[in-house]
């Protein structure tokens, strides 16, 4: 299916995987509305899209604040007039065991991870309904299966699967897709800071790519209507 022309949406947008994710749908034709933490990133981001010919637009806002998502759809709207896809790539990480990690950080993850998208997703539904549009929700391993230390993380990426099967259930008789891609450790300046936590040598040739996981969301989105995929489980080929 031809996503020439079509609007996108995707947050996390400054660096790592929603980075990616939105040089990879430029290569598509697909106009782009970015958001992300990193307004220098997300400039020059916007700036190398522009020069391949496709359209960019950078909207500021906090993820975690539902004024700044509610302000944040209407930007959109009334910059595109229309969402066809809508990629959550925003994402907070914290690591600690239960016994310690504290419930302030749970309410960050919270905040970021599950509010967030969720509180953007239904703000930008009636156009996505209306234009038989596709979300994607950039999830993780852990959104599966949890381990330990990491408690509270994996809980609030929990509830990111709970509302995306709701959703698909809700809005696939409207014609609307739903995916859920769960990455296994990727090559980022989070995962860095992760395995610098851990005490490991970090060895990103080991891990996946950013773009890796960014064509396998292009070509999940490129699917003809005769078929869906829900769920991507996609991991490093080296194992550790």
């Amino acid at each position: 299916m031809s996503l020439q022309d079509q609007i996108a949406l995707v947050t996390g947008a400054a660096g790592g995987i929603g980075r990616a994710i939105a040089s990879t749908l430029a290569t598509a034709g697909i106009t782009l509305g970015l958001t992300g933490r990193d307004a220098c990133s997300l400039e020059q981001l916007v700036r190398e899209i522009r020069r391949s010919g496709v359209r960019a637009e950078s909207f500021r806002g906090d993820i975690s604040r539902v004024e700044d998502v509610r302000l944040l759809a209407l930007e959109v709207m009334n910059k595109f007039g229309a969402c066809d896809v809508l990629v959550h790539a925003a994402g907070v990480f914290h690591m600690g065991p239960i016994s310690k990690a504290s419930v302030e950080e749970l309410d960050a993850l919270y905040r970021t991870n599950v509010r967030g998208p969720y509180a953007l997703t239904q703000a930008l539904l009636p156009t996505l309904v209306a234009r038989r549009g596709q979300i994607v929700f950039i999830n993780s391993s852990v959104g599966l299966a949890a381990r330990a230390g990491v408690g509270a993380y994996a809980a609030s990426k929990h509830a990111l699967k709970a509302i995306a099967d709701s959703l698909r259930a809700e809005v696939n008789p409207l014609g609307v897709r739903v995916i859920s891609v769960y990455p296994g450790r990727t090559a980022t300046r989070q995962q860095e800071k992760i395995y610098e936590q851990e005490g490991r040598p970090y060895q990103p040739d080991h891990l996946l790519q950013p773009e890796d996981i960014a064509k396998t969301v292009l070509n999940a989105l490129a699917l003809p209507r005769t078929a869906e995929v829900t769920d991507i489980n996609i991991r490093p080929m080296q194992k550790s």
